[in-house]
């Protein structure tokens, strides 16, 4: 070609290119015209009449319904995409392996193969979870047509429940082993792999609380030496989302109003074996509360009586729930003065200044809405009223959403239910809602097992039985056997939370003790029954009154010599003993205004002499302040206990009826170690007091050891006095300590959180005692559930 294009082609030649080009364009659009022009008619040559059908293969299926899902009608004319589309409905019916749609003539042969069905299900290479766990969670049953679809996705949902569990490399496979008539065995073939631990939890962002603190808030551990025991250091892809919100509520009741999580970031160990936790976090500044106000917008209603029943004061620091209960208060209140809809709107003012939130409530009225009823549904073995009665609202009250969203959470405390959903929706006027209550139930039983060790007791283990939802009436029951080496103790409890359908509290308790202590130089044999019933007044206060009847008696110890008092005690032989007792109770440690710090205060007072052979006045009190400082990190905690007992009986008071003091009221001393005591007849007997008081002051801290060990430090100063034994046989005795004396402990302790229970190592050093007192520089207690 390049030698015929060379400088002396002539211009004849070039016209005569021209020619052929143009010639061959021409031939080109002809033939693309013509292939236009056919295509119809290649299509129509692909349709096909169809006047009759031919199925085969169907055994469970009915032809007609077949034909029916083919969508093609006898003597329709249908292309091949038509044929398509009836072969894809087919398929997609899920009843059928395979489908093939044959034209012959007029006639259309349809050939299936249906899926089998289930004739069994087994599941193959699971330990940690239980067959019947399993073959209930997933959707194929025997019986039913096998789908490969559904089989994975069953696979899936057995491979999740395992994730749960921690256990993310677990795989499942389902299989089908193939049987006549057009059965087939599916067995889930599982291999569980193993747990994967976190092995680290840190935070990034965090100036105002440490990593150590953070991490005692999460549900989800880091792994220590003891993770065969231990549960929440293993890797569970839910329980990140649920500490991300329980460290939200911690940041925001401390007043960290603009606290946000950014990331919480889990990542693979270069090995592949375990998992780093990485927060990310935003503190922002701390908030308190500023001017507290209220105002009303509702004509006729006096803001004044709802500013004198808020709690809270300026200073305070600022709380979401602190406001929720303000609004809750104010809201009660509303319904005491007869004031219908009423509705309190929190507006904030925010100060950057001074870092304060002005808050003012405002009363204004909501919609007329009113409850038309409350359906329950889910409950098979809960009565309808255990639900209902964790509801402020009855039929026909007005919609208050604030009191249904607190009665759903009343209604999940209870710990009945797995699930517990309430939700209000429209009711039949627009002026009327209905409240759903959907609950699924589980099991409320339960069996216990513990192991004990104290230095007075000695080792002993205990057996509970208990019930909380004891015949669906809410109510519980519970029988405790306890054996130790110097203790015995069988009881039976029962409480009914609602008496008589009302906020009223009945407790019972009734049981058969004995003790053989080596601190005593007798045994007791002793038979209770306690009666109790319980009101609150108050948000945090409440009111007890109970009856108490018991029959005790001291015994003598095998080959063991008693001094004069506990053997003329041992002579008056068994004793009942009746008494009605009454008790305040003012505890701020959960729902106070500070989350750091609370107080408790108890007083008491029982009379004895309702029949019976004992009569006494016998009073106690009790206080505790408890604070946390240095960013939460060290506790301080303050406690004063004192008791009094005035005998009014013509008999003689016995030891069991006094106050005798243990290490777990005055450190630093063995059971019965301090106060007065018997010297007669060369033994060495305590024989208690008729008055106490005790006060403790403790601290416990960090050790700065890794926070996976659980361990931290304490440090204690015990300071108290047992005295007086007015009303006691003294005949033939050599009492001392009988006017009492103020002894002072101090001491250092080990606190260990064991998955097994804790554990607490008290080291003692008495800075003041008696001669006679019995020292005991070394304490131990032990309590564990297995």
């Amino acid at each position: 070609m390049t030698d015929r294009r060379g400088a002396g082609t002539s211009c004849g030649g070039q016209k005569l290119t021209n020619n052929i080009l143009w010639r061959t364009l021409s031939v080109f659009s002809l033939i693309v015209l013509v292939s236009l022009v056919s295509a119809p008619q290649v299509a129509q040559a692909q349709s096909y009449t169809i006047n009759s059908f031919d199925v085969d293969g169907n055994r469970r299926i009915e032809t007609s319904t077949i034909i029916a899902r083919t969508g093609i009608q006898p003597g329709q004319t249908v292309t091949a995409g038509e044929l398509n589309d009836a072969f894809q409905r087919l398929l997609d019916s899920g009843v059928f392996e395979t489908v093939e749609l044959t034209p012959r003539g007029n006639t259309l042969l349809i050939e299936v193969q249906e899926y089998p069905t289930i004739n069994q299900i087994s599941i193959e290479g699971n330990r940690r979870v239980k067959d019947d766990v399993l073959i209930e969670a997933i959707s194929s049953q025997p019986r039913r047509v096998f789908t490969p679809q559904v089989a994975e996705a069953d696979a899936d949902l057995i491979a999740e429940i395992y994730s749960a569990q921690g256990r993310v490399s677990a795989t499942v496979i389902p299989r089908i082993i193939r049987r006549s008539d057009n059965r087939v065995d599916l067995v889930f073939e599982i291999a569980e792999g193993t747990t994967i631990e976190v092995e680290r939890v840190s935070f990034v962002g965090n100036r105002a609380f440490s990593d150590r603190r953070l991490r005692r808030v999460l549900e989800t551990k880091q792994a220590n030496f003891l993770r065969t025991f231990l549960r929440g250091d293993t890797f569970i892809a839910d329980r990140i989302e649920f500490d991300k919100q329980v460290i939200r509520d911690f940041y925001l009741s401390r007043g960290y109003v603009d606290f946000r999580v950014n990331s919480a970031n889990v990542e693979f160990t270069r090995e592949r074996d375990a998992f780093f936790l990485v927060m990310n976090i935003t503190e922002g500044q701390k908030f308190s509360f500023g001017k507290i106000s209220t105002v009303s917008e509702i004509p006729g209603v006096d803001a004044a009586p709802y500013q004198q029943a808020l709690k809270i004061k300026p200073g305070v620091t600022y709380s979401p729930s602190l406001v929720e209960n303000s609004i809750a208060r104010q809201e009660r209140l509303g319904i005491k003065q007869g004031v219908d809809f009423l509705r309190v709107e929190p507006r904030v003012t925010r100060n950057p200044r001074d870092l304060t939130l002005d808050v003012q409530f405002v009363l204004t009225k909501g919609p007329r809405i009113f409850v038309e009823r409350i359906d329950i549904e889910g409950n098979t073995t809960t009565l309808d009223r255990v639900i209902r009665r964790q509801f402020d609202t009855v039929e026909g009250d007005p919609f208050n959403p604030r009191e249904i969203r607190q009665a759903a959470e009343r209604i999940r405390a209870l710990g009945f239910f797995a699930v517990a959903d309430v939700e209000p929706r429209e009711g039949s006027t627009a002026s009327q809602v209905i409240v759903d209550v959907d609950v699924e139930e589980q099991p409320t039983g339960s069996l216990s097992l513990g192991g004990s060790y104290s230095v007075s007791d000695g080792f002993g283990i205990a057996i509970g039985l208990n019930e909380s939802n004891f015949l669906g009436r809410g109510q519980n029951l519970g029988v405790t056997l306890s054996t130790a080496q110097d203790a015995e103790q069988y009881t039976l409890n029962f409480t009914e939370p609602y008496l008589l359908g009302r906020r009223l509290r009945f407790d019972l308790g009734l049981g058969l003790a004995s003790t053989n202590s080596s601190f005593a130089s007798y045994d007791t044999e002793r038979v209770f029954f306690n009666p109790q019933l319980s009101y609150s007044i108050g948000e945090l206060s409440a009111l007890r009154v109970r009856y108490g009847w018991d029959r005790s008696e001291m015994t003598q110890q095998d080959d063991e010599v008693n001094g004069a008092v506990i053997s003329s005690e041992i002579d008056q032989g068994k004793r009942t003993t009746s008494s009605l007792g009454v008790s305040y109770v003012y505890d701020s440690r959960i729902g106070g205004l500070n989350p750091n710090a609370g107080v408790l205060f108890e007083v008491g007072l029982d009379a004895a002499g309702l029949g019976g052979d004992n009569e006494y006045y016998k009073s106690t009190a009790r206080a505790i302040a408890q604070t946390r400082v240095l960013s939460e990190e060290v506790v301080l905690r303050a406690t004063l206990e004192a008791g009094a007992l005035h005998w009014r009986g013509d008999d003689f008071s016995r030891t069991i009826d006094r106050f005798v003091l243990g290490p777990n009221t005055f450190r630093g001393f063995e059971p019965a170690g301090l106060g007065p005591r018997d010297l007669s007849n060369g033994q060495d007997d305590a024989i208690g007091g008729n008055y106490y008081w005790v006060a403790r002051f403790e601290s416990d801290f960090p050790l700065g050891l890794p926070e996976e060990l659980g361990l931290r430090g304490g440090v204690f100063y015990d300071v108290g006095n047992l005295y007086n034994i007015d009303d006691v046989n003294t005949a033939g005795a050599d009492i001392v300590g009988a006017n009492g004396s103020i002894r002072h402990v101090i001491g250092v302790s080990v606190l260990w959180e064991t998955p097994f229970g804790p554990l607490r190592f008290n080291f003692s050093k008495a800075l003041k005692k008696e001669d006679f007192d019995q020292e005991q520089n070394f304490d131990l207690t032990i309590q564990a559930q297995f």
